[in-house]
């Protein structure tokens, strides 16, 4: 039996948040971030658990952390449970390989969207404006199509309910131009750096959403990064602008949701088993790929 992960609790380490996917322990200065199993969509978590999901996105998202340290600083202080501190020891097999010792910064409360392609909401904002994020694009681009440069559009960062799209301009009016012109330069790089490393892998990142704070006086890249939960991920072998890409992120799960009979403003129902084994295979995809290793869950150490 697959042994899955919903619910942390550690005896005698505070938790001091739970989100959608990961819980949040307080560990001295630092913070202790655990991945589970959880998936959400359309800002409900889902009942089901996904195989292996909290250690593929952990994994993942410590990957790009240390490939992106020459672009920017990261909140990361140790990866490795072999290194964590020895009352975290009882509980190896709930933290290892999906658990990191990280700073505790001051989280910047915007959502960092880059996007490289047209699709989505994106896609939607260009068909009814011609435009995204205050920006006027040409006049003939396709579904999924290449954007000629990729474009920053932030979102509010909500506690409850949907983000809230910004322009530059309103981001700048909220958060200060200096900021936004710093996090808009780095997300972008950031983008940048990623989407060449990923297309030697046969990857396309066509959007993905990053999240900044700040610690002693700089900012730095926190939460995660580039994984299949804030990233679209398609097969640069099967791209074909204009139509539907295949994709193993997210998107898998959201579209069957969307043919389903839950009406997604309601408890979500329990995912059939195949929906769930097709979606831990994406993943397992992801991180084979971006990672360039072979997933065995049976491995004491993914990283």
């Amino acid at each position: 039996m697959i042994k899955t992960i919903g619910e942390v609790e550690l005896r005698g380490i505070q938790k001091i948040k739970s989100g959608k996917v990961r819980e949040m322990f307080l560990l001295g200065e630092n913070l202790l971030i655990v991945t589970t199993d959880r998936i959400s969509a359309f800002d409900y978590v889902l009942p089901s658990l996904i195989p292996y999901k909290g250690i593929l996105l952990n994994q993942i998202s410590i990957f790009w952390f240390n490939y992106l340290k020459n672009v920017i600083d990261n909140h990361l202080v140790e990866s490795d449970f072999d290194n964590f501190p020895e009352k975290l020891k009882e509980f190896e097999d709930i933290l290892r390989d999906r658990s990191v010792i990280v700073k505790k910064a001051d989280v910047f409360p915007i959502e960092c969207v880059v996007r490289g392609y047209i699709t989505g909401s994106a896609w939607e904002e260009y068909i009814k404006t011609g435009m995204l994020g205050g920006y006027k694009l040409p006049g003939s681009l396709k579904f999924c199509e290449k954007l000629p440069e990729p474009i920053f559009t932030p979102t509010t960062k909500e506690t409850s309910g949907h983000d809230i799209s910004l322009t530059i301009s309103q981001a700048k009016n909220k958060f200060g131009s200096e900021l936004i012109d710093f996090l808009e330069e780095k997300s972008i790089e950031i983008y940048n750096s990623a989407s060449k490393y990923a297309l030697d892998k046969g990857i396309i990142i066509a959007d993905t959403k990053f999240e900044f704070g700040i610690f002693e006086g700089k900012i730095i890249l926190i939460d995660e990064v580039l994984t299949p939960d804030s990233s679209r991920f398609w097969f640069l072998e099967d791209y074909k602008p204009g139509t539907q890409q295949k994709s193993f992120d997210k998107q898998f799960l959201r579209d069957y949701l969307l043919f389903s009979d839950w009406d997604r403003n309601s408890t979500p129902p329990p995912l059939p088993e195949d929906i769930i084994l097709k979606t831990s295979e994406r993943y397992i995809t992801a991180y084979e790929r971006i990672v360039g290793k072979k997933f065995n869950p049976c491995d004491g150490n993914q990283g």
